[in-house]
């Protein structure tokens, strides 16, 4: 069951960082007009939201370092251009998140997860629960990165 849901979020991860390989800093890291975010930001906030409604609901401290998360999470915006190192960063980080959340998955470590409903009004009881939610949440910002390239 794990290993579909990842292969879920995976892929499509996979694809839109290989769609924006010939997108410089700059194009990644410009607000279009009618946004409040850029490509950059999307990457790194589909980490950041992974991180908080498996780890931060379940009560634990998320993988990722609290500086990154506060970054990218629900309600933030761009503070400023990433720069390279950063955004590498990102790209590793939408795998390697991945791979330590099956790794803690069944190692059990989501033993607790407090019921909570999300803003699209989902209610959400356990980690299998959030792990079906994250592709709709991850596909709405790979929508926003699809639509921004076009801007850019």
């Amino acid at each position: 069951m794990i290993e579909k849901q990842l292969e879920i979020m995976r892929r499509p991860r996979l694809n839109i960082v290989n769609t924006l390989n010939d997108f410089s800093l700059e194009q990644l890291n410009k607000i279009p007009a009618g946004f409040n975010n850029n490509i950059i930001w999307n990457l790194g906030h589909m980490v950041a939201a992974q991180q908080g409604v498996c780890y931060k609901r379940a009560g634990l401290d998320t993988w990722v370092d609290d500086a990154f998360f506060q970054r990218y999470k629900p309600e933030s915006k761009p503070e400023g251009p990433v720069d390279a190192a950063g955004f590498e960063e990102i790209k590793t980080l939408l795998t390697t998140s991945l791979d330590q959340l099956e790794h803690d998955y069944k190692n059990g470590i989501f033993s607790t997860y407090p019921t909570w409903t999300t803003r699209y009004g989902v209610t959400m009881a356990s980690i299998d629960d959030a792990l079906a939610f994250l592709p709709f949440h991850e596909g709405l910002h790979i929508g926003y990165i699809m639509a921004m390239r076009k801007l850019v």
